[in-house]
């Protein structure tokens, strides 16, 4: 397969550029994609999140949840607002909708 002139940079600006490689590495991380999803369904919320994954026959630990929800927002894919002391509320921000409407067309295209 021929590769497209200036694919070499491209994939060089991702590994290097800070943002970029901190995107990629947080998608790599265990549960970091479905985190991203839950909070485009509006499930930025620990129960409605579990329910949800629940409701799928999925998995995922209130532990990975936080996690993955703290780097979401440390990279500006999401906000949060305090619930309770304990608690937060995640909510998608415009670039997370867009990674998660990237990632939505992207398994689109492999699905077929």
């Amino acid at each position: 397969m021929m590769k497209k002139v200036g694919d070499e940079e491209k994939v060089k600006h991702i590994l290097t550029d800070p943002r970029l490689s901190a995107i990629k590495a947080m998608l790599e991380k265990d549960h970091a994609i479905d985190c991203l999803l839950l909070l485009y369904l509006n499930r930025g919320k620990w129960k409605e999140a579990k329910d949800f994954m629940r409701e799928n026959k999925l998995t995922l630990s209130d532990g990975t949840f936080r996690a993955r929800m703290i780097e979401i927002e440390q990279l500006g894919l999401a906000k949060s607002e305090r619930i309770d002391p304990l608690k937060k509320y995640y909510m998608i921000t415009e670039f997370g909708e867009k990674v998660a409407e990237l990632l939505l067309e992207f398994f689109d295209k492999v699905a077929v």
